[in-house]
C-alpha cells in the first residue's frame, strides 16, 4: 500500500491510490483456467469418449468363455448299418466353483491346526491353500469311493493344474465309470451335490476291428474349431475334442466334425463364475456320411481271410463303389477311444497291422497279369484267339531254360482260351517275347497299373511299378534282356501293383473297358462309370472272357469253387488265379492271387485277393488260398441278392 502524504495547500494527509491488480497476476489465472480447462476435456475424455474401451477391458477381466465341441458324424454301411458312432462316456466329476466357502473354511482350519501344534515350519499362504483345496476334493472323492467301493486317490498335481489353467471346467475324479457304477451314482448322489455324473461321448465302432484300415481312427484334438462363436477376445477354456487320424475319419475329417457350442460366464477374481451363463449355445453333431461298404461282405472277406497277411477288394462292375476292402493283419478301433495306449500302439506295430495291404501292399501280379499280356498282343495283331504254342514243359529264352511251373510237365498244343485257363507260362512267354516289352507295358499303363487308383483314402501308395527298358536302365543302370520280357508277361519280375488296382482292372474288363475310378462314397443313383474301350474285337474279347470262365470250371479253382461251402448255384464266374514269389529274408515267399467277376456273362461284382504265404519257400497257390476268400464273399454277396425284398429291408433295419 503506498506511504500517505501532507498536502501543500490544505496541510492535510493525502493517501495515493492505484489500479490492484498486475500483469503477472492475469498471466495466473489464464495458466489456471487452462488447467482446469485440460482437466474437464481429459474427464469427458475418459468418461464419454474411452468408456467403451474400458468397458471391454472390464469385461475381459471378468467374463470367460467355454467351448464345447459337438458330437462327430456317424458312418453307415450302404444299407444303412451303423459303422462308426458315439457312445456315451460317464465321469464322475466335481464343480470346484461350488467349493470355494469350503476351500476358505478348510484354509482357516489348516492354518490354525498348525499354530496351535506350535510347528515352526508353517507352510506360506499359498501352500496352505493347496493344502485346503487337496482335503476338500478328496473328501468328495471319498464320498464317491464310499459309493463305488473304490480307493482312489487325488492327484494333487494334477488339480493344482485343473484349478491354475481352467477353474471353470468340472474337475474329473473318476473317468469311464461302467454302467452300473453310472447308475449307482445316479441314485446316490444328491441332487444338489457339487458332485455331479458328467456324461460326454468318445468314438464307437460296433464291428471292433471290420474294415479297420478303411473307416480309420480319431485322437484327441486340444485345439477345437470354435466357428462364428461370439467372445474371440476372452480368456476361453476349451473341452477336448477329436481330429480324424486315418482313414475315412481323417479324409472327410471337416464333414464329420460337429459345430462348436459353449458358454460366457462372469467370474469373480479366482476366477469362478458366479452368475448363470450371459450366453449360451449348443453343440450340433457334424454331418453323416454313408460309405458304399457292405458290412454282411466285409466280415465274410475278413473271416475267410482269417489269420494269413493278405488283402481283399471288391467292386460294382457299373459304378465303382467298393464294397469290400479288407486288410490282414488289423486291430480293434475300440483300442482308440478314447485314447490308444502305448501298449496296444506296439502290439499292433510288431503284427504289422498298421499297414493297409489293399491300398499300400505292392506286389507282383503273378498270373493275373497274362490277362494284360494277352490283350497287348491281340490288339497289335502279334497273336489271334486260334494262335496256338506247344508247351513241351521248358523253354529257352536268352541263353537261360525257363520251365512251365504246371505240376503236369506240359500242356501240349493250346490256344489263347486253354492258356488262360490253365495259365500256361509257356504260351505266354512266345507271347510276350514276340509283343515285346514297350507294347505291354503300355497295355498295363493304359489300364493304370502305375497310378494309384483315386480312393478317397488317405497315404494311397505310389510305389506300384510298370517297368521298362528306360526305367531298369535309370534305377539299376542294367539292360533289359528277353528274360526280363518273360518274366514281365507272367506278372514276375519287376512289376509291382495293389490288390485295389487289380480289382479295378478285373471291373474295367467286366465292362470292357480300360479304367475304373474306385469310390467310397454310396449314392443309390449312381450312374454307370465309362472310360476307354478296351480296344478288342468282339471274337477277341470272347476269347479272354471263355478263358477266365476256364480257369474257374476246368483250372484249379474249380475244385474249391466246387465244395458246398463255396458253391454258388447258377452263378457262372469269370476269374484268373496267380501265384508270384517275393523275396524275403532267408527265402522267398509266395503270393496268391485271384481275380474276376461275377455273373461273367452280365457282371455284376468284381474282386482281386492277395494272400501271402507264411513260410519261406512254401507252394501257394492263388486257386487254394486266395479263391475261398472270393467265394466266400461271392456267396454272401448273391445269397443276398437273391432275397425277397421284404427280408432285404427287414436285415437292413
Amino acid at each position: 500500500m503506498p506511504a500517505p502524504r501532507i498536502s501543500e495547500s490544505t496541510g492535510a494527509f493525502v493517501v495515493e491510490t492505484r489500479k490492484n491488480y498486475q500483469v503477472r497476476v492475469i498471466f495466473f489465472y489464464f495458466v489456471t483456467f487452462g488447467l482446469l480447462l485440460i482437466l474437464a476435456l481429459g474427464l469427458a475424455w475418459q468418461q464419454l469418449l474411452q468408456s467403451d474401451v474400458y468397458h471391454e477391458r472390464e469385461r475381459q477381466q471378468n467374463e470367460r468363455r467355454i467351448l464345447v465341441p459337438g458330437p462327430r458324424g456317424n458312418i453307415y454301411d450302404r444299407e444303412g448299418r451303423l459303422l462308426v458312432g458315439n457312445r456315451a462316456r460317464f465321469a464322475v466329476v466335481v464343480f470346484l466353483d461350488e467349493l470355494r466357502r469350503e476351500f476358505r473354511r478348510e484354509y482357516i482350519r489348516v492354518r490354525k491346526n498348525y499354530r496351535e501344534l506350535g510347528d515352526k515350519d508353517i507352510p506360506n499362504s499359498g501352500q496352505l491353500e493347496q493344502i485346503a483345496q487337496v482335503s476338500v476334493v478328496q473328501s468328495y472323492l471319498d464320498q464317491v469311493n464310499q459309493i463305488l467301493g473304490r480307493q482312489e486317490k487325488v492327484d494333487s498335481n494334477n488339480l493344482m493344474r485343473h484349478l491354475s489353467d481352467a477353474p471353470l471346467l468340472p474337475y474329473v475324479l473318476i473317468d469311464d465309470l461302467k454302467p452300473e457304477e453310472y447308475a449307482r451314482l445316479l441314485e446316490q448322489l444328491p441332487v444338489e451335490s457339487p458332485l455331479q455324473v458328467y456324461t460326454s461321448n468318445t468314438r464307437y465302432y460296433p464291428y471292433n476291428s471290420a474294415a479297420a484300415h478303411t473307416l480309420g481312427f480319431v485322437s484327441i484334438n486340444e485345439d477345437i474349431d470354435i466357428g462364428d462363436f461370439p467372445g474371440e477376445e476372452l480368456k476361453t477354456f476349451s473341452m477336448k475334442g477329436t481330429m480324424g487320424r486315418d482313414g475315412l475319419e481323417a479324409r472327410f475329417d471337416d464333414r464329420l466334425q460337429g459345430e462348436t457350442g459353449g458358454s460366457i460366464y462372469r467370474v469373480d477374481y479366482a476366477g469362478f463364475k458366479v452368475d448363470p451363463p450371459i450366453q449360451r449355445r449348443v453343440p450340433i453333431q457334424g454331418h453323416n456320411l454313408t460309405t458304399s461298404i457292405d458290412i454282411d461282405l466285409q466280415l465274410a472277406a475278413e473271416q475267410a481271410i482269417g489269420d494269413y497277411t493278405g488283402a481283399a477288394a471288391v467292386i460294382d462292375v457299373n459304378t465303382g463303389e467298393v464294397l469290400v476292402l479288407a486288410s490282414k493283419p488289423d486291430y480293434n478301433l475300440n483300442d482308440f477311444a478314447p485314447r490308444l495306449s502305448a501298449a496296444t500302439a506296439q502290439q499292433i506295430h510288431d503284427q504289422g497291422a498298421w499297414l493297409n495291404h489293399a491300398l499300400d501292399g505292392t506286389y507282383p501280379p503273378g498270373s493275373t497279369f497274362k490277362l494284360i499280356t494277352a490283350i497287348a498282343a491281340l490288339r497289335n495283331g502279334w497273336i489271334t484267339p486260334d494262335t496256338t504254342f506247344d508247351c513241351e514243359g521248358t523253354m529257352r529264352i536268352g541263353g537261360h531254360t525257363f520251365s512251365c511251373d504246371n505240376g503236369e510237365g506240359h500242356h501240349g498244343v493250346i490256344d489263347l482260351r486253354q492258356a488262360i485257363a490253365k495259365s500256361c507260362d509257356i504260351y505266354f512267354w512266345n507271347t510276350g517275347v514276340q509283343t515285346g516289352v514297350d507294347l505291354i507295358a503300355a497295355e498295363a499303363r493304359r489300364f493304370h497299373l502305375d497310378q494309384p487308383a483315386g480312393i478317397e483314402l488317405p497315404g494311397e501308395t505310389r510305389h506300384m511299378l510298370i517297368p521298362d527298358p528306360e526305367w531298369k536302365q535309370r534305377n539299376r543302370d542294367e539292360e533289359w534282356f528277353p528274360g526280363d520280357t518273360a518274366n514281365m508277361a507272367i506278372g514276375q519280375g519287376f512289376d509291382l501293383v495293389t490288390p485295389l488296382d487289380m480289382a479295378c482292372l478285373a471291373a474295367s474288363i467286366a465292362r470292357g473297358e480300360t479304367v475304373t475310378k474306385p469310390t467310397l462314397l454310396h449314392d443309390p443313383n449312381h450312374p454307370t462309370q465309362h472310360s476307354e474301350p478296351i480296344g478288342l474285337t468282339p471274337a477277341q474279347y470272347s476269347a479272354i472272357i471263355d478263358g477266365m470262365k476256364g480257369c474257374v470250371t476246368d483250372g484249379g479253382t474249380a475244385a474249391i469253387l466246387a465244395l458246398p461251402a463255396f458253391a454258388i448255384p447258377g452263378v457262372q464266374i469269370a476269374g484268373k488265379t496267380g501265384t508270384a514269389q517275393v523275396r524275403k529274408a532267408g527265402g522267398t515267399i509266395d503270393i496268391a492271387w485271384f481275380i474276376g467277376f461275377a455273373p461273367a456273362d452280365h457282371p455284376q461284382i468284381a474282386w482281386a485277393v492277395a494272400i501271402e504265404g507264411d513260410t519261406l519257400g512254401e507252394s501257394f497257390g492263388g486257386a487254394h488260398y486266395a479263391a475261398p476268400v472270393a467265394a466266400a464273399v461271392l456267396k454272401k454277396y448273391f445269397e443276398k441278392q437273391n432275397r425277397s425284398p421284404e427280408a432285404k429291408a427287414l436285415t437292413s433295419n
